[in-house]
């Protein structure tokens, strides 16, 4: 896991065929680009995401006679604003410059590396995911080394768009977003390939990991691409507020999942052309449709799949499930023993049933010599339900697997005490920007970072007394469960859809809870988890498990005529049946803000009750200043 980041200054940007109403943008020679941060800034923000290394390389451009010529290519960056405008005002504003930023978070590769990569032939990489599948890659081999060396046979053919080998050259080589479309697993990147003057960019189709975008504006006319947002880029919102959606909040947003290219051109000025790129592979086309074959059931089909229910037989489906989530996982704990602590992989732990079943297939994947740490993070102390259900949880889970040492690392917090925590948290959230964001992403940065209480035993048999001790997690790979609900039909939505539009409804409301994902949840989630220098992985959402998940039919994925704790989510409560998880599969759906308490506590601090809070919609309303 790493954070890059990517600032192109110097070059008009032509964004025409993706935003159509847009201007194009160049750098005045006359005045210096206006913005709150600066490249330290960003590269602050990107070390907390990837703390064993930080690197960056600068390109310089130069357009002659129609002509790109890369003057330089640099380790170190030009930071004083007044130094890049004496540069753009030399030979009349035709240098460029592009600069790649990457800080890294090592998890595979027998040995260190540093990103950018830079090849022999001049392309560089900034890359921040995971191969999971599609391209051949060893145990002990780096994800980002043997991308560089695929995308270095790529094409670079102008028009990107042919399908198969490219003929143009001896149908040996596939097109960049050929390549990336096969990739399986979350990803991130920024490529420049020197062969074509091109820099691709873009995020997986399921958009998994955080990139962040800022297009060309009259305010400031730089292209920049960034994991997270400085700190520094809201601090202004502190002072002017943001009920109505102030200005501030559009400098970034959330760039849709896609591939895309930057072609540079020199025929007339240093022009940039952004082109977005069709997915090639069949597998993501239909995922990202998120089209289910049998939707609505006929009487037989749910008097059969009540009986198989009723006698508790464990159905083939669930089966399939189970072995595609244990898949899953064991793909997702992989990793380098370069880094690693007593416990490698912990686990985002409420103790209810999606946390539950990661927790156990996490325990069938991982060599048992490992210690498994269950993050889990209350503001009501013990009292809190998430706190109460993850106490009930980790017994189930030692029942099932008594040889493991599971760690329950209790995280307390007071949210009246952690005002600097929350402008911090905020700067993560960004471009997201109401209260329930705010609440979720406080919740997930706290747990992420792991620093709590464990309960240790004082003597050794049955009857001996607990104390708790300061515990630091020190793995580098957390397990969400995220895309659970969205799938299986766990939010109080999808029964309020069910019972307004029947079966057809409620398809309609997943359907657009997963294409909406990327947006409203996996950027946030990821921007507030790696902070703390651990890498999200979200076994839910593995393509061959929503692959899955869509050919089974909606009945059996859900059964929303049956009361909650049965049939919200009725496949995983099979599948946590058959890991012997009992207790845990009747447990009712609790979001992270409700059961942390986090929400209410949050009501009474900026609403002055829940009462209030309810009254103003506070879960949708934007967040005032601090």
């Amino acid at each position: 896991m790493c954070g890059i980041a990517l600032i192109i200054s110097g070059v008009r940007i032509d964004l025409s065929s993706i935003l159509p109403d847009s201007l194009n943008y160049s750098l005045p020679s006359s005045q210096s680009e206006t913005s709150s941060f600066s490249v330290d800034d960003i590269k602050a923000a990107l070390g907390k995401r990837g703390p064993d290394s930080l690197g960056s390389k600068c390109i310089h451009l130069h357009a002659d006679k129609g002509r790109i010529l890369i003057n330089s290519i640099e380790e170190e960056v030009i930071t004083k604003e007044s130094d890049l405008i004496d540069s753009y005002v030399l030979n009349d504003g035709l240098f460029g410059e592009v600069l790649f930023i990457g800080a890294t978070l090592q998890l595979r590769g027998t040995y260190p590396i540093t990103q950018p990569l830079l090849d022999k032939s001049g392309n560089i990489l900034i890359y921040n995911g995971e191969v999971f599948g599609g391209i051949g890659l060893d145990f002990d081999s780096n994800d980002t080394e043997v991308l560089m060396q695929c995308l270095r046979k790529c094409c670079n053919c102008i028009s990107h768009e042919h399908e198969g080998m490219c003929a143009a050259h001896g149908n040996e080589m596939y097109s960049v977003p050929e390549l990336l479309s096969s990739i399986k697993g979350p990803w991130a990147l920024v490529y420049w390939q020197e062969s074509s003057k091109t820099i691709w960019f873009g995020r997986d189709a399921l958009g998994r990991r955080s990139l962040l975008v800022h297009w060309p504006s009259l305010s400031d006319s730089r292209l920049m691409f960034s994991s997270v947002s400085p700190p520094s880029a809201i601090a202004e919102i502190s002072d002017t507020g943001c009920e109505n959606g102030p200005s501030e909040l559009n400098f970034w947003e959330e760039l849709p999942c896609g591939v895309y290219s930057l072609s540079m051109d020199a025929s007339v000025n240093l022009v940039g052309k952004v082109r977005k790129h069709d997915w090639t592979d069949p597998l993501l086309k239909e995922l990202i449709k998120w089209k289910r074959t049998f939707v609505e059931p006929k009487p037989e089909d749910l008097i059969k799949s009540l009986e198989i229910y009723s006698s508790e037989q464990r159905g083939h489906l669930a089966q399939e499930v189970l072995v595609a989530l244990k898949e899953s996982v064991r793909q997702r704990t992989t990793f380098s023993e370069i880094h690693l602590g007593k416990s490698p992989v912990a686990v985002l732990f409420s103790g209810g049933l999606d946390s539950m079943i990661v927790a156990a297939l996490l325990d069938e994947c991982l060599d048992p010599k490992f210690e498994i740490d269950l993050l889990n993070v209350s503001f009501d102390g013990q009292l809190a339900p998430d706190r109460i259900s993850a106490r009930a949880g980790v017994n189930e889970l030692r029942k099932v697997s008594s040889f493991r040492r599971w760690n329950l690392v209790e995280i307390d917090a007071e949210l009246s005490k952690l005002t600097l925590e929350t402008k911090h948290v905020m700067s993560l959230i960004y471009p997201s920007n109401t209260y329930m964001d705010l609440n979720i992403g406080i919740a997930l940065w706290l747990a992420a970072g792991g620093d709590g209480w464990v309960s240790e035993e004082i003597g050794g048999n049955t009857d001996s007394e607990h104390r708790r001790v300061k515990y630091k997690s020190d793995s580098r790979i957390l397990l969400v469960g995220s895309g659970a609900d969205e799938q299986c039909a766990g939010y109080g939505r999808h029964r309020t859809k069910y019972r307004q539009s029947s079966w057809g409804g409620l398809n309609e409301e997943m359907k657009l809870d997963m294409q909406r994902i990327w947006k409203r949840n996996l950027g946030r989630d990821d921007r507030c988890i790696a902070d703390n220098g651990r890498e999200a992985r979200f076994p839910f959402l593995d393509e061959n498990v929503i692959k899955l998940l869509l050919d089974i039919p909606l009945w059996e994925i859900a059964d929303l005529r049956q009361p909650s704790g049965v049939g919200d989510k009725k496949i995983l409560r099979e599948v946590a049946r058959m890991l012997h998880l009992h207790e845990a599969a009747v447990l009712p759906k609790r979001a992270i803000q409700f059961g942390s308490r986090i929400a209410r506590e949050s009501n009474r601090k900026n609403f002055g009750s829940n009462r209030a809070a309810n009254q103003a919609s506070a879960g949708s309303a934007f967040i005032h200043p601090i």
